[in-house]
């Protein structure tokens, strides 16, 4: 490409930002057990401790008790506003990665996080789909009432420009016609669906001594995705409930969460117009999200046609694998890549290996190492990823 047609991103105003303290806001109340049932129907994820009360209430955590997937859902923001701050002009975002740490205190109803959010850097890369790329990592302190730390979350956005996209339309207009399943297909993903969901609802741990390096966890599947999939998904992160969280910006401090980002003005929230018409702050209706379950907005953000969430993606990845080590089981940490979203009409495969076993964690105990990959029903792999799980001794 010669230097007249270069394509180059305005990346002056993310300089200031790196390494501050960024995003003041916070959720109003403490979460519920309807909060945690939601968020559990939301991700797909059948296990009774999180939404069955009986069930859990004869469980070891004697009453109904959230995934760890779900500190994402008491975020302001689910860790990507950390990675999206600053302007680029002509800009638009997608998801890009999660990595998680976790400290052993588990989320019940009537608990509350609070978190403190940094914009760590950037990284600015070639990319097929958009040309020159902005990789930009955010992090989130999770703590709760008690000041107890539960969580740390590194995310990482990817931030390109809107017309580089379009022009190179990566994810093409085939996207936009969904793919329609048939009686006996739906019935096959039914039978695999269930198959996983039986292979252990007890909720029994593994014995770190019996598991084995090329283990294979019980596939799951999930979908079909579509505009009510994604609908369900989005309403169940609490931050996209009207009124449920607040700004809480120290005095004498700037929060460049509420600047102009570059975006698409049908793309943007309006902080002024949702003090009267909440939609307009919504990010479904109006917003940075909306193209998530709408074609024309999608397609003039590259994406060809209407896609899912990186942080279900995640959170997928998290509660596939906390199910097979069941109710004693620990995940410590976890590190996901998104190669590319969950669209319309496709399906989502999750597999996964273990890979290693550590008997000497810096965890402080034992863990075995699983690998996962999710793959659509052609075969292409829309996430990869690792955790480290604490089973029984």
């Amino acid at each position: 490409m010669s230097d007249e047609n270069k394509v180059e991103l305005d990346l002056s105003d993310l300089d200031r930002l790196v390494g501050q303290e960024v995003v003041y806001a916070e959720l109003w109340e403490p979460c519920n057990a309807t909060d945690i049932r939601r968020w559990a129907m939301a991700m797909d994820n059948p296990n009774p401790i999180h939404w069955d009360q009986e069930f859990a209430k004869n469980s070891k955590f004697g009453g109904i008790v959230a995934p760890q997937s779900f500190a994402v859902c008491m975020d302001y923001g689910h860790g990507c506003h950390p990675a999206g701050v600053g302007k680029i002009p002509g800009s638009h975002l997608i998801f890009g990665g999660e990595e998680w740490w976790f400290y052993g205190n588990r989320i019940k109803p009537g608990d509350k996080l609070t978190q403190k959010r940094r914009f760590d850097g950037y990284d600015l890369k070639e990319t097929s789909f958009a040309g020159p790329t902005v990789f930009q990592r955010g992090d989130t302190e999770h703590r709760n009432q008690h000041g107890q730390l539960v969580a740390r979350e590194r995310a990482t956005s990817i931030r390109y420009l809107r017309e580089e996209a379009n022009k190179r339309a990566v994810h093409g207009k085939e996207r936009a016609t969904p793919r329609r399943w048939t009686k006996e297909e739906l019935k096959e993903i039914h039978q695999i669906r269930h198959e996983w969901l039986m292979s252990n609802r007890e909720g029994k741990t593994p014995l770190f001594e019996d598991v084995q390096v090329g283990d294979k966890l019980p596939r799951k599947v999930i979908g079909p995705h579509s505009v009510v999939t994604f609908v369900t998904e989005y309403r169940a992160f609490t931050q996209n409930m009207w009124g449920s969280w607040r700004w809480n910006v120290p005095e004498g401090k700037y929060d460049p969460a509420t600047e102009d980002a570059g975006f698409a003005e049908d793309m943007t929230y309006d902080h002024e117009a949702r003090k009267v018409d909440p939609r307009m702050g919504d990010g479904l209706y109006h917003g940075p999200s909306s193209g998530h379950v709408n074609l024309e907005k999608a397609e003039n953000i590259g994406m060809g046609g209407m896609y899912g969430y990186g942080a279900s993606m995640n959170a997928w990845h998290l509660d596939y694998i906390a199910y097979w080590a069941g109710h004693d089981g620990f995940i410590w940490h976890s590190n996901t890549q998104f190669r590319s979203p969950a669209f319309e009409g496709d399906i989502t495969y999750i597999d996964g290996e273990v890979v290693e076993k550590i008997e000497k964690s810096s965890f402080g105990c034992p863990v075995v190492k699983v690998k996962v990959r999710m793959t659509t029903q052609d075969g292409e792999t829309i996430l990869t990823g690792t955790a480290e799980v604490e089973l029984a001794q």
